[in-house]
Order: structure tokens, then C-alpha cells, then sequence
């Protein structure tokens, strides 16, 4: 991934003693999965360009970077973007490469420090996998950037693929050259879902020291923090209040209440699910329970309080989602002997996985949707032959109620990542099929209300091993 910095200021190599990297010297600096070098590709002093490459060691990410193919691919720390793309690697290597920059420092020429300079920025390329475009020019430009996107094709030997969600991004500004790398520092993070590094409450005071004097302005302030943040919403609400000091604040937690609140109508049908599988489980007589694709961490809240069970696991795919289910279950602050019932873990459905066996029984709760359906034989075989929990209660969306929403045609499915929906028959056909072919009898219950000819919102289906 490469990062240019131009500008045509009068004298333009005035940018050396700025940026405090003197435009004749090759420099390479050491980062934890690789390293940065920075050049001067143009030098004159009608136009200097410095550039920032990274170079990213792919087997140094794997042996120590702490999250790094996303949501939702088993093998995204083997396979992803993360070498390519401006990220919150990039971050880091702005704040080690123009440390002093940042922080408004120039020992030779200390006048430039509040001069504002004609800078012309490329990233290339940076990904916006959650709002794309739209959202590039809703942080950039209400700081007076001018935002110029090339869309990348996902394969130009394949136009029919589409476009995907990379672009080449250049910004146009006058503006100092703090201003610059504070607004860089914080925003390509913003767009990064997957933060190479663990969040913490440090985070917080980076994001506020750089953000100080225009992230309190800016109209996408929450969006910028809760993104900046990972979406973990005890660290966002306190940055949040810092950053206000109280100003505002009624405004704020109105807001918030309005969110939440909506957040809890939205919730109500995934509630209904929540209590039925819980009451399911229970019912099973289980001591030992696995959530597979346990998510924000929902369902073991729900089993946490129930002595009934001696280990609750957790597996999720995303290590994201694993830590707000980590945050929301207050993991950190139980009892030591508390601590002990709860195992949260990153895995794969359709993978053979060692952790999986000798639970009593399994709960997959809206999951299987969102595998490829040539991967289902996969998932039943980890599930049902391998692993082998007595009790397995599983549900999924009932296709045929789709047609009860009004933002819903008949065809279209509830969820972008869902790769099929099937109606109660299809449902009931494999459900069938899989009891008869890994020895387990199987139960249908409807979940929410149920309609005449069109059924319940979800379907359930509990396996019993044996019986």
C-alpha cells in the first residue's frame, strides 16, 4: 500500500523540513509485521512528493497480528487484503514516520508549522467495505477536502463480477500539514473494520489527541468515533463524553435513547428466538452447551444465570464479534469462579474442530443462512458426525414470511450475506434428511407469530442424538 503527499508551496522542498525527512535519503523504518519506507518519487521546488510505502510481511501478520481477514472467512488471516490496503497499518505508520509533523513540530523551519500549504494526497487503495463511497466524502469533506474515487473492479478480466469495494482515493486541501496527518491518522482507520492491533481505553486518548480542535465539529463525530473504536460501545460512550465534556451531552443521551429504543422494537422478533432456544437447551437437561456462531453473546447472557449449566462456550468466526460478547458479558469483572463456566473461541463451522466434541448440547441460532450452500455438507458432517452433541437446536429465517415485510418482495432475502432462505418444506426435508443420517430424531417448532399459509418469521428444528 502507498500513501503520496504533494504539494506545489513556494519553495515545495520546504516539505522535507516539515515532514523532517530530508528528500535526498532512501528511509526505512521497522514495523511490528514489516516495515515503511519513505522516498521522494518528485523533488523540485515547483512540486515535491513524499511517499510513504508499506511493505507488509504476511507471515509476520499471521504469527502476530491479533485479527486479520474480517468477519465471516475462516481462513482471513491466511487470505486477505490486509498487505494491499490503507489500513490501520497505514495509521501506525504515519504516527512513526512523521511523529514530530504530528505533533506541530519543525526544528529547522518552525514559521511552516501554522502555514497552510496546497496538498494533493493519493492513497491507493484504500477499502470501504461499509459505506463506500458515500461514506469517503461524509468524513473528508466536511473538513473542506476535495475528494476525488477511481472504483476498482473486482477483476477486469471478469467485468461481470462487478466493482468492488476498493478505491483510489485523492484529496485536494490547503490546510496545515498537522491538520493533514491528524485528519489521516484518524479517518483511514475509520474505514478499516478490522484493526490490526486490540482496542483499548488507549485508543481513546490517541483518537482524542489527534481529533482535538476539529473531530468535536464534525458532523460524523459519532460515526467516526464508534468506527475508530471498533464499535465496542463502552469505549465509544466514554470517548464520546470526553470529547463533549458535558456539553450537549442531554442531546447525546436523548439520542442514544431513541436508538436504543428502536434497537429494542428491531429486537423483538430475535428476542422470542433468544428465550425458545434457551428454554430448549434447558429443557435437555444439558450441563455443558456450545453456541456456534455465539455473535455479540446474546444466548449465553441468556444461559449465564442458570446453574443448570457447568461450561458455556462460545465459537464465532469474527474476532470482533467475540470481543463485544467479551465486553457484554463483563467477562473481566465476574468472579473468578464465574469465569471458569464461560470459553469464548474463533473457529469455523465447516471445519473439523477438536474444541467442538463432548458438549451435551449445541445451539445454532440464525447461522446456517449465511454458509454457501455447497458447504452445508461440510457444516453437518463438523456438527452432526464429529462433534456430536446429545441436543442440537438450530433455527434459521422461514423464507415464505418474507412476503409480511413491507421492505420485502417475495424473492428478496432479509439479509445481504444470507446465501439462501428456505421455506418450512425445505426445512423440514433436511432437517429430516440430516436426522436420518447421523441418527438423531428431530422436533419443528415455529418462532414468533404465525400466519395462516405463510407460517412463523423463523423456524427451529432440536435434534436429539439416539433417540
Amino acid at each position: 500500500m502507498i500513501l503520496q503527499i504533494s504539494t506545489t508551496h513556494n519553495p515545495a522542498t520546504d516539505l522535507g523540513y516539515l515532514l523532517h525527512k530530508h528528500p535526498d535519503k532512501f528511509q526505512t523504518l521497522e514495523l511490528s509485521v514489516g516495515k515503511a519506507h519513505i522516498f521522494y518519487p518528485e523533488k523540485s521546488e515547483a512540486k515535491t512528493t513524499i511517499s510513504l510505502l508499506l511493505d507488509i510481511d504476511p507471515i509476520d501478520m499471521v504469527r502476530g497480528a491479533r485479527n486479520l481477514g474480517g468477519d465471516g472467512f475462516a481462513l482471513g488471516q491466511y487470505v486477505n487484503d490486509r498487505p494491499y490496503v490503507a489500513s490501520s497499518f497505514m495509521s501506525v505508520a504515519l504516527s512513526k514516520a512523521f511523529s514530530s509533523a504530528m505533533n506541530g513540530k519543525c526544528k529547522d523551519k518552525p514559521e511552516l508549522v501554522e502555514v497552510k500549504l496546497p496538498f494533493e494526497v493519493t492513497i491507493a487503495i484504500i477499502p470501504a467495505p461499509k459505506g463506500g463511497e458515500i461514506l469517503i466524502r461524509k468524513l473528508f469533506e466536511p473538513l473542506g477536502y476535495q475528494v476525488d474515487l477511481t472504483r476498482h473492479q473486482l477483476d477486469t478480466k471478469f467485468p461481470e463480477w462487478g466493482e468492488s469495494k476498493y478505491y483510489t482515493l485523492k484529496l485536494t486541501h490547503t490546510i496545515t500539514t498537522k491538520e493533514l496527518l491528524s485528519h489521516l491518522y484518524v479517518l483511514i482507520p475509520t474505514l478499516d473494520n478490522d484493526k490490526h492491533y486490540f482496542v483499548s481505553e488507549s485508543e481513546i486518548e490517541k483518537l482524542l489527541q489527534k481529533g482535538e480542535g476539529w473531530l468535536n465539529d464534525h458532523p460524523e463525530k459519532e460515526q467516526i468515533i464508534r468506527r475508530y473504536l471498533i464499535n465496542l460501545n463502552s469505549l465509544s460512550r466514554l470517548a464520546l463524553k470526553r470529547l463533549s465534556e458535558g456539553e450537549e451531552m442531554d442531546e447525546i443521551d436523548d439520542e442514544l435513547a431513541e436508538q436504543t429504543e428502536k434497537q429494542k422494537r428491531k429486537e423483538t422478533l430475535h428476542d422470542k428466538r433468544i428465550k425458545l432456544v434457551a428454554e430448549k437447551i434447558l429443557e435437555s437437561g444439558a450441563e455443558r452447551v456450545l453456541d456456534l456462531g455465539c455473535g455479540e453473546g446474546k444466548l449465553i447472557r441468556q444461559l449465564l444465570p442458570k446453574k443448570q449449566f457447568s461450561e458455556i462456550a462460545g465459537m464465532d468466526v469474527s474476532y470482533r464479534e467475540l470481543m463485544k460478547a467479551k465486553e457484554r458479558l463483563r467477562v473481566e469483572e465476574m468472579s473468578p469462579k464465574q469465569k471458569e463456566r464461560i470459553t469464548l473461541f474463533q473457529g469455523s463451522l465447516t471445519y473439523k474442530d477438536q474444541r467442538l466434541e463432548g458438549f451435551d448440547a449445541a445451539a445454532v441460532v440464525e447461522v446456517i443462512e449465511h454458509l454457501d450452500v455447497n458447504r452445508l455438507k461440510a457444516f453437518e458432517r463438523v456438527l452432526f458426525e464429529f462433534a456430536k452433541p446429545k441436543t442440537v437446536v438450530l433455527t434459521t429465517p422461514n423464507q415464505e414470511f418474507n412476503v409480511m415485510w413491507d421492505t420485502l418482495d417475495a424473492d428478496d432475502m432479509r439479509h445481504d450475506d444470507h446465501r439462501f432462505e428456505w421455506t418450512r418444506e425445505e426445512f423440514s426435508a433436511w432437517a429430516t434428511n440430516v436426522g436420518e443420517t447421523y441418527n438423531y430424531t428431530v422436533a419443528l417448532f415455529p418462532i414468533g407469530d404465525e400466519v395462516e399459509n405463510i407460517g412463523a418469521p423463523s423456524q427451529m428444528a432440536v435434534f436429539t442424538y439416539g433417540n
